[in-house]
């Protein structure tokens, strides 16, 4: 297998986590070294989960202002693209029984990577993405990506921004770009009917998610443009998202696949995926 990254792709509901773990139990089957990376993993490679940034002259404040914890956030910080960034998990693991100002954690979560200005954090992600092809050509591992490569660009850029669906694309081909060294593969795991799956999804997750997942969809960008509300109102979103990561899927040049999980077979799901790898 030539390949060293392989991608997976799909709405939410659709069966990702599923067919990441599929994947990597194929691997090993086949005696292959590889590392799966699911949605939240705080240990991502190339992307950020739970990391805020602060530029040069950010963090300069920052260390003034919270001195009591200054040796802390010094230990932990690391340089990014003219800025310093921050692990809030690691920061509370460190800290332990210490209490993290109230100030000092609003700052912190405003200053998440996902929650900086579009054109910022997309330097940032694409810098993240460069260290990691550079940093995963000198080993034999093949990684498995759950929903980074497609999912989180347009959730933050359309979803969240509502940008317009040409800097969505330009932003996930300029990642293809970068990663085109390691030979990629896109899985994208469809559903025959969005309103379905997404509803099994629903009921089968604490009522916490879907109400965070319906403010996020319909009270910012492009679902609070669209006056999306309640259930509803976020399928509607999810309908409009699902044709812009269509046409990203097809302005993809590397290797990929679409594949029907709409039955949720296990087994049937795991013969369809072998099928897609023995062709890569």
């Amino acid at each position: 297998m030539d390949t060293k990254l392989i991608l997976v792709e799909g709405l939410p509901g659709s069966g990702k986590t599923t067919t990441a773990e599929l994947i990597l139990e194929l691997l090993k089957e086949k005696g292959l070294s590889s590392k799966l990376f699911l949605e939240g993993n705080l240990q991502h490679p190339a992307d950020y989960d739970s990391i805020s940034f602060f530029t040069n002259q950010e963090y300069a404040v920052l260390l003034e202002q919270y001195q009591e914890i200054r040796n802390d956030l010094n230990a932990l910080a690391f340089e990014r693209v003219d800025g310093w960034m921050v692990s809030r998990y690691e920061l509370h693991k460190r800290l332990g029984d210490r209490e993290l100002p109230n100030t000092l954690s609003k700052k912190l979560s405003e200053n998440d990577i996902y929650e900086l200005p579009l054109e910022k954090h997309i330097e940032l992600l694409a810098d993240n993405w460069t260290r990691f092809r550079d940093n995963s050509m000198n080993n034999n591992d093949i990684y498995i990506f759950e929903c980074c490569f497609i999912q989180n660009p347009v959730t933050i850029g359309m979803v969240k921004y509502g940008a317009s669906s040409e800097v969505v694309m330009n932003y996930v081909n300029s990642l293809a770009s970068i990663i085109e060294p390691l030979n990629p593969v896109l899985i994208y795991v469809n559903q025959e009917d969005l309103r379905t799956s997404f509803t099994k999804a629903v009921q089968e997750r604490p009522k916490e998610w879907f109400d965070g997942f319906t403010e996020y969809y319909t009270k910012q960008g492009y679902g609070k443009r669209q006056r999306a509300e309640g259930l509803d109102g976020t399928i509607n979103v999810l309908e409009a998202r699902a044709k812009l990561e269509a046409k990203i899927y097809d302005s993809i040049k590397f290797e990929k696949y679409k594949i029907n999980n709409s039955d949720f077979d296990l087994l049937l799901h795991k013969t369809r995926i072998a099928k897609s790898l023995k062709e890569v």
